[in-house]
């Protein structure tokens, strides 16, 4: 998700330097946080879906939800990237 922002926030340069203030980057360190707050409540599903009858094919196919959900998180990181730092 780093990649992302810094990826939009260079090729915004130089008018994505002039929305750079402290207020911003507190924002992008408190949506950092949540985002992994959303991360670990997928633990919490994890271990449900361990311990059901579904073991087998939650431990065969969680490899696919894992891979769905860095997607979704990717697409809803380049809107906020474009919401700070322009669309370029």
């Amino acid at each position: 998700m780093a990649a992302i922002v810094i990826g939009y926030f260079i090729a915004g340069l130089p008018q994505s330097r002039s929305t750079l203030s402290l207020n911003s980057i507190l924002l992008l360190f408190l949506l950092a946080v949540l985002a992994n707050v959303c991360y670990c409540g997928a633990y919490i599903a994890d271990v449900f879906a361990q311990f059901s009858g579904f073991r087998a094919f939650w431990l065969r196919w969680r490899w696919l939800l894992l891979t769905l959900g860095i997607a979704f998180a990717s697409v809803i990181t380049r809107f906020f990237a474009l919401g700070f730092f322009g669309s370029y």
